[in-house]
């Protein structure tokens, strides 16, 4: 009877370890003003984001949506809508144009990678590669980050940086890092 005491005293604090450890990552974030719901899937919770608005409108026009609301896992480097602000007068405008959906197509899927990479397995990535990891986008193109102090960056292609500014926003069908910049592949 001793046994089976200590065995369900045991089981109870596994179970209350792991319901903490799971609670942890299903926490809602903040982006942009929303709660993003770690039950919603990437398209769901962006919708949401006030910061996100050019993101969402470019992700409608690439035709990309139905493919960000399936399964994944997807990690989605997410430029906030200040980051396309720093792109040349009229890039945006023009990138949308039907006629330029294949550009805007590449562009926007330069800035997904295959899997569920939070922040943690990324700065493994870091560790394991003497500071910096190189990550194959879907595009096909190649991503690098790197830490600068507490900082997650991520560098595109032509030398271009973005820092992470909010990492770990986790959905059903992956993971979300806000980002500074607008990445580009190479042309």
């Amino acid at each position: 009877m001793r046994t089976l005491k200590k065995l369900s005293i045991g089981l109870f604090a596994i179970t209350a370890l792991a319901t903490v450890n799971v609670n942890a990552q299903d926490k809602d974030r903040m982006v942009g003003g929303a709660a993003m719901y770690p039950t919603q899937n990437i398209v769901q919770n962006a919708v949401n984001s006030k910061d996100h608005t050019t993101l969402v409108a470019a992700v409608k026009a690439a035709g990309l949506v139905e493919t960000l609301e399936g399964t994944g896992p997807f990690t989605v480097f997410a430029p906030t809508n200040e980051a396309f602000a720093k792109l040349p007068a009229g890039t945006v405008d023009n990138l949308v144009k039907p006629e330029n959906k294949a550009m805007l197509t590449s562009i926007l899927t330069y800035h997904v990678v295959a899997g569920k990479m939070d922040s943690k397995a990324i700065m493994q990535k870091i560790k394991d590669g003497n500071g910096k990891a190189m990550l194959t986008t879907v595009q096909g193109g190649m991503l690098t980050f790197m830490m600068k102090g507490k900082n997650l960056w991520v560098m595109d292609e032509k030398g271009d940086k973005a820092m992470v500014t909010i990492k770990d926003v986790y959905q059903s069908n992956g993971v979300i890092h806000v980002i500074d910049t607008v990445l580009m592949p190479k042309a």
